[in-house]
């Protein structure tokens, strides 16, 4: 679901890193330059990803639904079906420059139906920054909108440093869709539209402030941006013409259900003045959102309320008003020194919103304002809208839902300070494999099973290349979780044990980002057999395809320089939504729960987790001291 990072092995949508792979490196060149000379997607073969989905279901159904799909397994690969769709994927893959992009973008996002907000839309929480007032937001918001600029100079000169892992070039293609980009609703399927392909780019951002939308040209008549100091002017000029609360909140109609806000959509730009309005925010390059200050809360419940409003923006009377969801970049700094951004997930993973973050934050540690010379700016404009009984009906519905999702999201940020990627290496293991192993050995101790694991990974290797899932439960994670729990088992065993579970996700992680995964082969195969307009292939029928596809928990590294913290929601309403940050020495950790299942508990969980991460290190500490 989520994308991943790219730059510590593979960031999957966050993917990781892993010694087995080297990090990801930088290297100052055009970085279109690579683009066509990157390998095409493979198509696994079919023998190998049937063999490697029938070891994945080992852990997480029983025996007996097991060998009912061995069966229906070795029906599919012996009696035609499964080397028919096959044959049809490989002519696609030979016909399409990325086999599985469009399906997957199409499949993932733009197909789905749910909200937006909280349901694919990943925020990020930035560190609290030490302003408390207006005048500390217009400063912060002014430098980082510069900062912003800055990298779009890259962008728009195509000399962002090109990525690399293990001295193969990454696609940077998902850097040119974050800019101009925003999500347009359909009644059935939504569309990205792309303002940055084009004879004019768009030259303005959008900013709103106390749910009202303006325009703020970022450019003179020169092209040269503006200065730090001018954008400062122009947003107190916003804030000036925006001090009244009661406006409608036009921006909480985007948090809808797709299908809702794709009725409401059509509605809303009937009027010529509301059309023209929502087609500015939509050009916009990104959008600033100026968000009132949230009720207080106390140190330790911090980062989670602040998680919670870069996802939905805590409820129609606060910010969730504030916003434009279908927006690529949205950056929210609030006026009680809260910063941080979400991002709409179709047009990209996670690894280009990360490096603009450590970007900005290094571009905004290094500048000053500096007062500039007095040019007289035009007044930022101020988009209006005519709010018609039916519009202001369906603003109404969209706050009482929203309020039901903010009820619904039980997030806890874990700010694991205990140690970070420093303890894994001095062991020898993965920082990610050990962070997998650690969430596979909490979810074992509250719930006593094994669950469907999803874990971000880059298929940047490859042009186009999105995401692939890494399947973190394996039969050797099961095995060492259940020695975890044994008290005959001795230390060395469970060492043993860990190091092989460590090891096999490794293996795995390497497999995904080399494009031989299982997971988005089985979904091309599924796909085609829809596109052939033949019967379901049972393989896609079969329960054990149900719990596999049943993410309990989703999972995701983003690595950043930053000391930031992503989040996203569940997959399923009885699961968890997990994404880490490992820094060298402690582990930004956010997890996201439903209140409405009485199953899950967000900051359960985090306490479990936070067990097993120093348990873990307790073993390798207690062995490693045995030996000497």
């Amino acid at each position: 679901m989520l994308g991943l990072f790219v730059r510590a092995v593979l960031r999957p949508g966050m993917v990781k890193p892993s010694r087995l792979i080297r990090p990801v490196t930088q290297i100052p060149e055009r970085s279109l330059v690579h683009q066509e000379g990157l390998p095409k997607l493979p198509v696994p073969p079919l023998k190998q990803t049937c063999e490697r989905y029938l070891a994945m279901l080992e852990p997480i159904v029983s025996e007996e639904e097991l060998e009912h799909t061995r069966q229906q397994v070795e029906e599919f690969l012996k009696g035609g079906v499964g080397e028919r769709l096959q044959k049809g994927l490989e002519r696609r893959a030979r016909k399409t420059e990325n086999w599985l992009s469009e399906w997957w973008v199409q499949s993932a996002y733009l197909d789905c139906r749910m909200p937006v907000a909280v349901y694919t839309s990943p925020g990020v929480v930035l560190p609290r920054m030490h302003f408390q007032d207006r005048q500390g937001q217009m400063r912060f918001a002014a430098k980082l909108i510069a900062g912003v600029l800055d990298f779009k100079k890259m962008v728009d000169s195509e000399t962002l440093p090109v990525e690399y892992l293990g001295g193969k070039p990454l696609c940077m293609d998902q850097y040119y869709q974050i800019l101009s980009s925003c999500r347009i609703p359909g009644p059935k399927r939504d569309t990205v539209v792309n303002h940055s392909i084009g004879k004019v780019s768009p030259t303005h951002i959008a900013v709103v402030h106390n749910f009202q939308f303006f325009v703020l040209d970022v450019y003179n008549s020169d092209g040269s941006p503006l200065t730090v100091d001018q954008i400062h002017m122009q947003l107190e000029k916003i804030w000036n013409s925006s001090l009244q609360t009661n406006k409608e909140p036009i921006g909480i109609l985007t948090s809808q259900h797709r299908n809702t806000w794709g009725k409401a959509y059509n509605n809303l730009i009937k009027d010529k003045t509301n059309k023209e309005s929502v087609r500015a925010i939509q050009k916009s390059i990104f959008t600033v959102c100026l968000d009132a200050p949230m009720p207080r809360v106390s140190d330790e419940l911090y980062m989670s309320r602040v998680a919670a409003q870069m996802l939905h923006g805590g409820g129609a009377r606060w910010n969730s008003g504030n916003r434009w969801f279908d927006k690529t970049l949205q950056f929210i700094i609030g006026e009680d020194g809260t910063c941080g951004l979400v991002y709409e997930h179709a047009p990209a993973e996670g690894p280009p919103i990360v490096f603009l973050i450590d970007y900005v934050v290094e571009y905004m540690r290094r500048t000053e304002i500096v007062r500039s010379p007095m040019i007289p700016l035009s007044m930022p404009q101020k988009l209006r809208f005519n709010i018609t009984p039916e519009v202001k009906r369906d603003i109404e519905k969209a706050k009482q839902n929203m309020n039901i999702m903010v009820h619904d999201l039980d997030v806890k940020v874990l700010m694991f300070s205990h140690f970070g990627k420093n303890v894994p290496k001095q062991h020898k293991l993965s920082p990610d494999g050990f962070v997998q192993m650690a969430i596979q050995l909490a979810y074992f101790r509250m719930y006593n099973i094994c669950c469907s694991t999803y874990e971000s990974a880059s298929l940047r290797m490859f042009k186009y290349g999105r995401t692939d899932t890494i399947r973190s439960a394996t039969l050797d994670s099961l095995n060492f979780v259940q020695a975890m729990e044994d008290p005959a088992k001795l230390n060395t065993d469970k060492v043993a044990l860990l190091q092989k579970a460590v090891q096999t996700h490794r293996e795995n992680t390497y497999n995904a980002i080399h494009g031989q995964a299982i997971d988005r082969h089985l979904l091309g195969l599924k796909l085609q057999g829809i596109e052939d307009l033949t019967s379901m292939p049972k393989i896609f029928m079969d329960t054990s395809y149900a719990v596999a596809q049943h993410y309990n928990l989703s999972t995701s590294q983003v690595g950043s320089k930053t000391d930031c913290v992503m989040c996203f929601g569940p997959m399923v309403p009885d699961g968890y939504g997990v994404c880490y940050n490992p820094m060298s020495e402690h582990i930004n950790i956010g997890i996201t729960a439903f209140n409405s299942c009485e199953e899950t508990h967000a900051a359960k969980f985090a306490s479990a987790v936070e067990e097993a991460l120093l348990d873990m290190r307790d073993i390798l500490e207690d062995t490693d001291k045995a030996k000497q």
